[in-house]
């Protein structure tokens, strides 16, 4: 099992979900979040202003998490090109659940 890890622009939304069905991800979780570059930005005060992002987490098996990473190196045409789609795995130990009956 794998833990797969999207970060991108919430106007990349619509391709990152292309990506997840083509891949074959049934299950997953989708936060939206706050991107901070940190540094000389056109902000009032220097910085750059906050990125509306988005963050997808999902648990699947190890061909399903390889095929979305190869589905998102492939991908063109982002909202924009400075803050691609950004994608991660990492290994799962272990799992458990709950018994709810």
């Amino acid at each position: 099992m794998k833990l797969v890890i999207l970060m991108y622009l919430r106007g990349d939304a619509d391709c990152v979900d292309r990506l997840l069905t083509e891949s074959q991800v049934p299950v997953y979780s989708r936060m939206e979040m706050e991107g901070i570059a940190k540094g000389a930005g056109g902000g009032w005060y220097g910085e750059s202003p906050p990125f509306s992002s988005e963050m997808i987490v999902a648990v699947v098996p190890d061909g399903v998490a390889g095929a979305l990473l190869e589905a998102v190196a492939g991908c063109k045409g982002v909202q924009d090109p400075g803050h691609p789609i950004r994608a991660l795995q990492l290994d799962v130990e272990r799992e458990t659940a709950c018994r709810c009956e």
